[in-house]
């Protein structure tokens, strides 16, 4: 595992790698004599402290303020009140160690029509999608225990309880909550227009320190996009599809000598791929390098679990939104997932490396090294996966574990970093394409998407040429 920062050197070299070689990749945009500022993508996280609201477990009877009722579980919350506009909400605590038992619901108030929501149950098993247990991400300080997060649009007032456990005995954690609890309340911010060069209103500009970075991006956005060079030009909104024959001939180019045309490799159509600029991924709010792993052995699919209720235009802040929770919020050094597919079969990148290259993610505990995690925006624990989505995940792991010689089909091991499923140091054997409850006891993604499981291996196979 490497960690590896671009400078201002790199991106100037992608810049020139991104002239078109012998291949159908993009060319820059033609540089401009103007100045234009680099954007830099809104939003916000509000984070209010819990109070309680009902007794606490460990409360002594007989004695005056205290409860009668010493099994009584301890509940924390807020009661309804006017914040400023959020879209998707969380709850987060102290100790990432901690687990939370009980039941965690919220209401929200719309901004558009005043109306109150009826409570919500926000998913509480989420400590699953984080970095390996020792790994430097996770011992970073600053990773909070947290919730999943649900998206509830556009909202300007909110409720919240969470309630420990009922019935569980004084001398069990289940009884009591974790110490610290708050909840996030999420704005992705505006949707960042797309620019087009037009020869006269754009042009290299410096970030603060006075470096020259491209027109009309910051320093880190700029690394970001030069990762996916030669895929796609720097500065690219998205990653253009490619046919089986240009993608395995992008491949070749791409991998400086590791794949041959001769080994005719089994390399699936690249997808379309909306980047992290293309969906307003504000660069800032990352961790500066990229950390790779050795390789990519296996697909482990996710659900999001952070609802349906989202339209396939709100997806990008539905991402951004994410992102935010998980940096922000849950103190993770970027996005966890490699890449997100959203219900209309959209697929964007994620964390920040290269989506042709082996990043190291934090979406299955235990087994984020030489692997890739794929979330597919949404709920589908009771909820049938979208056709297209679906269809998204095979084409998205034809490509990029084509790119690694990985038959979707497969087996293939991988050695636990720790997790409730395989201790440390076991070598596990597993699909190649798995879903994440194979790797930690979990229900996601959801019964309803790991029943489509066996039908994307097949396709993805396919689309291989297998």
């Amino acid at each position: 595992m490497r960690g590896f920062l671009a400078s201002s050197i790199g991106v100037a070299t992608a810049a020139a790698l991104a002239l078109p070689l012998a291949l159908p990749t993009p060319a820059l945009a033609t540089p401009s004599t103007g100045a234009v500022a680099p954007v830099t993508p809104g939003g916000s996280t509000q984070s209010l402290p819990l109070v309680p609201l009902g007794p606490s477990a460990d409360r002594t009877p007989g004695v005056p303020g205290m409860s009668a009722s010493p099994r009584v579980p301890e509940t924390q919350g807020l009661d309804a009140r006017e914040v400023k506009t959020f879209s998707l909400v969380g709850v987060v605590w102290d100790d990432a160690g901690t687990e939370l038992h009980g039941r965690v619901q919220v209401r929200t108030r719309s901004a558009r029509t005043a109306a109150w929501s009826d409570w919500q149950d926000v998913e509480i098993h989420n400590s699953e999608h984080a970095a390996d247990p020792g790994a430097a991400e996770r011992a970073s300080g600053r990773v909070r225990g947290a919730t999943a997060p649900l998206w509830v649009g556009e909202s300007d007032g909110v409720e919240v309880r969470v309630q420990a456990e009922p019935g569980a005995p004084s001398t069990r954690p289940g009884s009591r909550l974790p110490s610290g609890m708050r909840i996030e309340l999420v704005d992705p911010g505006a949707d960042v227009p797309v620019r087009a060069a037009d020869g006269k209103n754009g042009g290299p500009v410096g970030d603060d320190k006075g470096e020259v970075v491209a027109p009309g991006m910051t320093m880190e956005t700029a690394e970001a996009s030069a990762a996916n060079v030669p895929h796609a030009a720097l500065g690219a909104d998205e990653i253009p599809e490619l046919n089986k024959a240009d993608s395995t001939a992008d491949a070749v180019f791409a991998s400086d000598g590791e794949l041959t045309a001769a080994a005719a490799p089994f390399i699936g159509p690249r997808p379309r791929i909306v980047t992290r600029k293309g969906w307003g991924a504000d660069e800032s709010l990352r961790e500066k390098a990229f950390v790779y792993t050795g390789t990519v052995k296996a697909a482990f699919v996710h659900h999001s679990a952070s609802g349906n209720n989202y339209a396939c235009k709100d997806a990008p802040a539905v991402l951004r939104s994410l992102y935010r929770y998980h940096v922000i919020s849950s103190g993770w050094r970027d996005l966890g997932y490699n890449f997100a597919v959203d219900k209309c079969g959209t697929v964007y990148e994620g964390r920040a490396g290269g989506v042709s290259k082996a990043v190291l993610g934090a979406h299955t505990m235990g087994f984020n090294t030489n692997s890739m995690g794929v979330v597919v925006l949404g709920t589908y624990t009771s909820a049938a996966p979208p056709a297209v989505a679906v269809d998204a995940v095979s084409r998205l792991t034809a490509w990029k574990l084509g790119l690694f010689g990985r038959d979707p089909r497969g087996k293939t091991t991988l050695t636990s970093g720790g997790g409730n499923r395989y201790p440390k140091g076991r070598n596990v054997s597993m699909n190649v394409i798995s879903g994440h409850r194979d790797g930690f006891a979990t229900e996601c993604p959801g019964k309803k998407l790991y029943g489509k499981l066996p039908t994307t291996r097949t396709n993805s196979a396919k689309l291989q040429g297998r």
